[in-house]
Formats: structure tokens, C-alpha cells, sequence
């Protein structure tokens, strides 16, 4: 009996190809399939953060199921899936803890001044008759926009270390023991660090913009966990170099790899990678999610983690 077809959309996931083909016949995308492989194609592995192009689909009629490895799944036309009757599922929430600490992390590099303490104690800048004072995280007021379990998780997080800890998001989270801002702007104002943990889409691009920057204020620090095209990087640049906005600690950028001279000259950053969420555990959990996902997919079972808006 033949194998079930499974394409395998970026370069970046060719280490999950040999784990695959121990139940799937695996095809690369970057190693450029014809039509006749694509048109045989029923299950696609994809990087969620990725366009997933209409123009690519319209070459795969028997795709029944859209894999994301990652947690994230912006990239997929979730409309257009659903006309097609073609199934999304993710990874869950298995990097949500992850990300968490990440958030945490840049939180106290920035206010503690631990990247660029570290700077000058290499360059031979650490004298005693000056030592620098830096914010304590106990008291500070924490802003979270999106209250998924990334954001959950960094306010529990924050809660330990004795944070005042507030969210906002578009709609209510019954059950949630940090109260709701009235809005992005008031929750902004509210806050001495606002961390972004939005789940984005095209309806929220851009929307972390100048007047939010502007009412976080001069002392205030943002942190991205999320994904770039949520901030105005222009605005965000712009704010920095004014001294309009405190300071930022990103992990995520717009477009991705972010060009570093872009951020070459602007005061007062720590920048990371896009490493929120790359753990060792955390890729396993999702390489396990994944594998879960097709099984059940190609036993006619209901997917263990399908897209929040396909459950």
C-alpha cells in the first residue's frame, strides 16, 4: 500500500524530513516538485510564521491537511482553507512556557542593565567611583496585550516577583484573575513595561503604533515575544531615538532576519534573535504535536491540537 504524500515546506524544518518518512512518502518543497508530485500531495508541514501562497495550493487539490509545525499559523489563509475544506492544526501551546521566560529574561536584561553592564565591564568602563542604579522589578507595573497562554504565562511569571501585573486584549477572558485595561492606549499608559504577546494576524498589523509608544513614555520599556509586523518598527525607531519611548528588549522582527544596521545607532535595545521559543523541549513537543497531527488526520480521528479557530 502506498504511502501517504507529505510535502515539507521550508529548508528550516529538513531536520523533522527523516522522522517523517518512517511512516510518509516526503517531499521537499525547496527541492521544487513538479505538478504531478504536488497534485499527489495531501498533507503539508509548514513553518506557520511562512506565507502558505494561494498560487501553491491551487497546485495541491488533494490537500486535505495544513501541519504547522510551529505554535504560530499567520501565515496560513485560514478563510481560504476552510472553502477548500482543508484542515489547520499547530503546535499547541508547547513553547508558550519557553517564550514566557524569554519574555522575563529581556524584562530584567533591560531594567537591570545586565547586556550593557556587561559591555563596559569588557571595554574597562567599570570604575568605582561610579556605579550605575537600575529599576527593581518588584512594584513595576506590567502591561500584557494578548492573554493566550504565552501571556498567562508570563503574568504568572510576574506575579511571583511581585509585579502589578494588568492585560488587555480585543475580547474578555473569563476566568482570569489580572484585571482587563479599557483599552491598548489606557493599558500603555498604565504600565512601566508592556510586553506583546498578541497572536498576529492582518487585522493587528502595525497596531503596537506612535500613540501607544508615545503613551508608554519616555521610562517606559517594550518587550515583543510576538511577532514583528505587530510594531511599527518605524515609530518604534523613531521613539527611541527621540527619547519618546524608554526603551525595547525584541525578540521578533519585521521582515525576519532583521538587517542589524537597521538597529546599529538606536539607544537604549537589547535584541535577541527569535530564540523565544527555541528550546530543545519545546521543538521536540511541537515534532511530537506534528506527528500527532497527521496520524490522527490520516485515521480519519479528530486532530489532538487543530487551529483554535477550526476546534
Amino acid at each position: 500500500m502506498a504511502k501517504p504524500v507529505v510535502l515539507v515546506g521550508q529548508p528550516l524544518l529538513a531536520p523533522i524530513v527523516p522522522l517523517l518518512r518512517s511512516a510518509y512518502d516526503v517531499m521537499a518543497l525547496w527541492e521544487q516538485p513538479d505538478d504531478d508530485v504536488l497534485a499527489r500531495v495531501d498533507a503539508v508541514v509548514w513553518a506557520g510564521e511562512f506565507p502558505l501562497e494561494r498560487a501553491l495550493l491551487d497546485r495541491m487539490p488533494a490537500l486535505r491537511l495544513i501541519a504547522c509545525f510551529t505554535v504560530g499559523y499567520d501565515g496560513v489563509d485560514l478563510a481560504l482553507a476552510r472553502e477548500r475544506g482543508i484542515m489547520v492544526a499547530h503546535g499547541g501551546s508547547a513553547n508558550a512556557e519557553d517564550v514566557a521566560d524569554h519574555a522575563i529574561g529581556l524584562m530584567i536584561a533591560y531594567r537591570r542593565w545586565i547586556v550593557e553592564g556587561d559591555r563596559q565591564l569588557r571595554a574597562g568602563q567599570w570604575t568605582i567611583e561610579a556605579k550605575t542604579r537600575t529599576h527593581s522589578m518588584r512594584s513595576a507595573r506590567l502591561g500584557i496585550v494578548g492573554m493566550g497562554s504565552i501571556g498567562v504565562a508570563v503574568a504568572e511569571r510576574a506575579q511571583t516577583m511581585k509585579m502589578a501585573v494588568r492585560w488587555w486584549a480585543p475580547h474578555e477572558k473569563p476566568g482570569l484573575v489580572w484585571p482587563r485595561a479599557d483599552s491598548l492606549i489606557a493599558l500603555a499608559k498604565e504600565s512601566d513595561v508592556m510586553v506583546i504577546a498578541a497572536r498576529a494576524d492582518e487585522s493587528n498589523r502595525g497596531f503596537i503604533d506612535a500613540a501607544v509608544l508615545d503613551a508608554l513614555g519616555p521610562q517606559g520599556l517594550l518587550v515583543n515575544v510576538a511577532r514583528g509586523q505587530l510594531v511599527d518598527e518605524a515609530a518604534l525607531i523613531a521613539a527611541l531615538r527621540a527619547g519618546r519611548l524608554g526603551g525595547a528588549a525584541l525578540d521578533v522582527f519585521d521582515p525576519e532576519p532583521t538587517d542589524p544596521g537597521r538597529w546599529r545607532d538606536v539607544p537604549n535595545v537589547v535584541l535577541t534573535p527569535h530564540t523565544g521559543g527555541a528550546t530543545h523541549e519545546a521543538v521536540a513537543q511541537m515534532a511530537d504535536t506534528m506527528m500527532g497531527n497527521l496520524a490522527a488526520h490520516f485515521a480519519g480521528q479528530k486532530l489532538p491540537s487543530p487551529v483554535p479557530e477550526m476546534a
